[in-house]
């Protein structure tokens, strides 16, 4: 039986693809707040935008990191339903504080799925800390390092960057994949304590 993970996978490409030669499909999913703030309508967006991605790196980036790590939380969940409720709480949950911050800031725009891949990669930094994950696909760090040091690059990002990327949506969705997880399973946290001490570099 095919993954849910490879379905969100093949309608994201469909979609983004469909969207990169089609400014009306773009403009109709983006993540607008000013238009979703005017009409009540438009909340549809605080999912439809995870959907679409600004080109054709943004689409592969985020749905290579999708493709490692979603299936990890499926077995994780153990179902379906409630990942597929999961993906895409994270992924409205995560754009809610840049709704908040720019409803009446009709030049902003986002679009992509990075909000709830951040909350999915979050999920599995409690079950496998000291797993190694490759940073930009090359550098090999441990996945507890790099999320306290994703946590704290977003962090300065979100108040000073200048560049386009939401850094805010991966703080929030990092955030949030954390705040499910020990409240709908609080068992993951007792997982985690016991994985974090056992450091693999002091055996």
């Amino acid at each position: 039986m095919i993954s849910i993970t490879l379905i969100i996978i093949a309608i994201t490409a469909i979609v983004s693809f469909i969207s990169f030669n089609d400014r009306n499909t773009f403009d109709k999913l983006s993540f607008i707040p000013s238009r979703m703030h005017e009409l009540k309508s438009e909340y549809f967006r605080f999912i439809s935008h995870m959907f679409v991605h600004a080109d054709i790196g943004h689409l592969a980036f985020n749905m290579i990191t999708m493709y490692f790590f979603g299936s990890e939380v499926e077995r994780v969940f153990g179902s379906t339903t409630e990942f597929v409720i999961f993906y895409l709480l994270a992924g409205a949950m995560a754009s809610l504080p840049a709704f908040q911050k720019n409803k009446l800031n009709s030049s902003y725009v986002s679009v992509g799925a990075s909000g709830a891949i951040s909350a999915i990669m979050f999920v599995l930094v409690l079950y496998s800390p000291w797993s190694v994950i490759y940073l930009k696909f090359i550098i090999p760090i441990y996945y507890i390092l790099f999320a306290v040091g994703y946590l704290a690059y977003c962090t300065y990002q979100s108040k000073h960057a200048t560049d386009n990327v939401a850094h805010d949506v991966h703080l929030w969705g990092a955030l949030f994949g954390l705040s499910y997880m020990l409240i709908v399973h609080p068992e993951s946290l007792s997982i985690f304590l016991t994985k974090i001490t056992d450091v693999p570099f002091l055996k």
